[in-house]
């Protein structure tokens, strides 16, 4: 489900009357709804370890180099050299100092920080992707734009997480008589993209709920 189609389901939701274009969507509503689209879209992509979201990528550490620039456009799960695992390391003094531990890397000034190869290495890097969004042209971003913006939260979860996300930012009122349905639909999609987006069946969804 595209950008444009997202906003009009809010609108739909909302009794607000729906809109065939972008250029159309110059109301202070309209506007917080995209804005709220985009809050809510973040934030599902990065409150967990989404399978949808890894990516993989290669990185090359000269001889006797210490650092790289970090290229990576997310959050590190693993470090692979040689087949062998990096754990990741918050202390970098030995690393500034020359003394960094066998089979650890850190990171510092968006450095990253491993210790000294006399060959040429390459880092095996997997990561979960800041990017939440692809275009039309399957190009990955961070945020929805364009009409033809989706998330990269997949269909069916992707509507109802969305959707009701958002509407029950827009009107923030428990009172509302939309409000219980809401918040009750929004629960069950993410109850189901934790369960049913997970490569084991063992896997126990659960849901955390966060306010501003």
């Amino acid at each position: 489900m595209n950008f444009l189609e997202l906003i009009n389901k809010c609108l739909l939701e909302l009794n607000y009357k729906q809109v065939n274009s972008m250029a159309e969507l110059v109301k202070n509503d309209h506007k917080r709804i995209m804005t709220i689209l985009n809050v809510i879209n973040k934030e599902i992509c990065a409150v967990e370890g989404w399978n949808f979201l890894l990516r993989r990528s290669s990185l090359n550490l000269p001889a006797g180099t210490t650092e790289i620039d970090n290229t990576i456009n997310g959050r590190i799960l693993y470090v692979l050299i040689d087949g062998k695992k990096y754990v990741f390391c918050e202390n970098i003094e030995s690393y500034l100092t020359g003394h960094a531990k066998a089979g650890t890397y850190s990171s510092f000034s968006n450095k990253l920080m491993f210790p000294k190869f006399k060959k040429d290495k390459t880092i095996d890097v997997i990561y979960y992707t800041k990017n939440c969004v692809i275009d039309s042209n399957n190009k990955e971003k961070e945020d929805l734009k364009d009409e033809k913006d989706e998330s990269l939260i997949p269909m069916p979860f992707a509507e109802q997480i969305l959707v009701y996300g958002t509407c029950l930012r827009l009107k923030a009122n428990p009172q509302y008589f939309k409000f219980s349905y809401w918040i009750s639909m929004y629960k069950e999609a993410l109850l189901n993209l934790k369960s049913k987006t997970s490569i084991s069946a063992t896997t126990t969804p659960v849901v955390n709920l966060f306010r501003n």
